[in-house]
């Protein structure tokens, strides 16, 4: 517990010593105690959470992604699997789920979770696979979590693939990305080109 004088308190909450004195009268506001020479002492924290200053509450953040609508099934599952591990464990939980490519950094759930982590609100992320989060810069988020006293907890860590099987894997989900934004691409295009026909 840390104890400031009145004046310091007073200071914080941005009122008179005097409204101080007569808070405790009324009991909106006790001092925590006294010094040996009667003087009033209050406890910090006590003083911030009035102030709406208190840490923000700490929850475990859940996160579930798949790549496209066909896998939706497959996010359902993840969705309870995460949520039962989380329960047996006591976990306060809140599931986020993604429905796009593992390298889009820019999914409506992975920015909310970036917000829960860099807010001091996440105490625990927990994924079924590692790849589930990002394809590519996963590390980079594991760091961040690192730096902000996050934990994280993976369900199936996948025996270490090889140089070359990373590197194979990689090349391959670029290209799948690529193909799909590239042949999306044309796609829009001759819808347009067909409607300026008709």
């Amino acid at each position: 517990m840390h104890l400031v004088s009145i004046g310091q308190a007073a200071r914080l909450l941005g009122v008179a010593v005097i409204t101080l004195r007569r808070w405790e009268v009324t009991g909106r506001l006790s001092p925590a105690g006294r010094t040996p020479g009667n003087h009033r002492r209050y406890d910090l924290a006590s003083l911030k959470q009035m102030l709406g200053l208190a840490p923000p509450m700490r929850t475990t953040v859940a996160y579930a992604r798949v790549s496209s609508h066909d896998q939706k099934e497959q996010l359902g599952w993840q969705a309870e699997r995460l949520q039962r591990h989380c329960a047996e464990q006591g976990y306060t939980t809140e599931i986020i789920t993604d429905l796009g490519s593992g390298m889009n950094t820019q999914k409506k759930g992975l920015q909310r979770l970036l917000r829960l982590v860099i807010g001091g609100q996440c105490e625990r992320l927990v994924l079924v696979t590692r790849d589930r989060l990002l394809r590519f810069g996963a590390d980079l988020v594991f760091t961040l979590c690192a730096l902000r006293g996050v934990k994280v907890e993976i369900l199936d860590t996948a025996p270490a693939a090889s140089q070359e099987q990373q590197l194979a894997s990689d090349l391959v989900e670029i290209i799948t990305v690529f193909s799909s934004r590239l042949y999306g691409s044309r796609s829009r295009k001759n819808l347009k080109a067909l409607a300026a026909i008709n």
